[in-house]
């Protein structure tokens, strides 16, 4: 019997499921745009992604939940950033797929 080209362990697809759950939803595509390698206030992602805070709180709940994004608290500010390597990763391929750069 032939393998199974991409053959991924179960907990690895699961995983990718999950991820690619959470980055389907356009608002939180573009707020791990905004976020990229750097670790931004909410406030900042509200201000450039364009929305209101409290929707961005929410999507933001939504990527911590799913293991995305971590975040944590400095003084009056909740800064957030992209959890693991492996996002970034992604998000460059798809970057790279959907908007490449004009030659």
């Amino acid at each position: 019997m032939d393998e199974i080209p991409f053959a991924m362990k179960e907990e690895n697809i699961q995983k990718a499921s999950k991820a690619l759950k959470a980055m389907g939803h356009p608002l939180r595509l573009k707020i791990l745009c905004v976020i990229g390698e750097e670790e931004l206030p909410v406030m900042e992602i509200v201000k450039q992604v364009g929305t209101t805070q409290s929707n961005i709180s929410q999507h933001i709940d939504i990527l911590r939940e799913k293991e995305i994004i971590t975040s944590r608290r400095e003084g009056s500010k909740i800064l957030c950033k992209v959890r693991d390597r492996d996002i970034l990763t992604l998000m460059e391929t798809m970057q790279n797929t959907f908007c490449p750069a004009k030659h």
